[in-house]
């Protein structure tokens, strides 16, 4: 009886991998894409709406820095989704390199607008929190310079994929870049540490208690968890748009867009 309640296990499991990868298929993924979209936008609008309550309403005034230091509930969850939205490009172009898979790298293709995007908005709030922290909008520290790094990497990968007419050859040249601008992340997480720098260190830690009240946690986290769940929704939203494209001329994209 033990031997073939195992092998009934691994059966099941066999089963269960098998029906999730046959989500690889862009047939599949795109309706399963558009069922998830609706719940993405209404977790990223209804934790968007308390997050901005909570950070500039209701989240205390600084003691150093005054009412300035709120753009630091932008400031700090656009960073985080700037480097976490890298890693996971990355992964995603890596496993459409080692796999084949077309969805893998459509999902690459879809993520880096956005990860582009937060590493911008990242620049540019750091910029205005700057000027009147530092007295610059700009210095050559280390961890705003890598994450300039981190922004050129991404118009490199968007800008080398355009370049390539063949989108298989442009997806494992885009693979490549991602996987080898890895090296960038802990550069960037790591940096304050590493070196001497004028950028403040993580006010949270994940072995360490929050260095900051209640209410700005709150704040912060809702404000980061927003960012993911607006970030999920616009890269299912872009991958759809580069199945239909990529798809075209199969029959089942002609259907759906009857």
């Amino acid at each position: 009886m033990g031997n073939h309640g195992r092998f009934e296990g691994c059966i099941g499991v066999r089963q269960s991998i098998i029906h999730w990868f046959r989500f690889a298929s862009p047939q599949s993924f795109y309706p399963l894409a558009g069922r998830m979209i609706p719940w993405f936008w209404a977790a990223a609008a209804i934790s968007g709406i308390a997050g901005l309550w909570i950070s500039f309403f209701v989240a205390p005034t600084d003691a150093q820095q005054g009412e300035g230091y709120r753009i630091i509930f932008v400031h700090v969850p656009a960073s985080w989704m700037s480097m976490f939205i890298y890693l996971v490009m990355a992964f995603w172009a890596g496993l459409g390199l080692a796999l084949n898979t077309r969805v893998s790298a459509m999902m690459a293709q879809a993520l880096a607008p956005t990860g582009a995007l937060m590493a911008a908005l990242s620049l540019l709030t750091g910029a205005f929190w700057g000027k009147p922290m530092w007295g610059a909008w700009w210095v050559w520290d280390a961890r705003l310079t890598s994450e300039l790094i981190l922004f050129f990497l991404y118009l490199g990968f968007m800008a080398l994929q355009a370049a390539i007419d063949d989108p298989r050859r442009a997806d494992k040249a885009g693979a490549i870049l991602a996987l080898v601008g890895v090296v960038n992340i802990p550069i960037i997480y790591f940096s304050v540490k590493w070196w001497n720098t004028l950028h403040q260190g993580s006010t949270i830690n994940l072995t360490k208690a929050p260095s900051m009240a209640q209410t700005m946690l709150w704040g912060m986290l809702l404000m980061a968890f927003a960012f993911w769940m607006y970030s999920i929704a616009v890269a299912l939203t872009r991958v759809r748009a580069i199945i239909l494209e990529r798809e075209r001329h199969t029959e089942w994209v002609k259907h759906a867009v009857e």
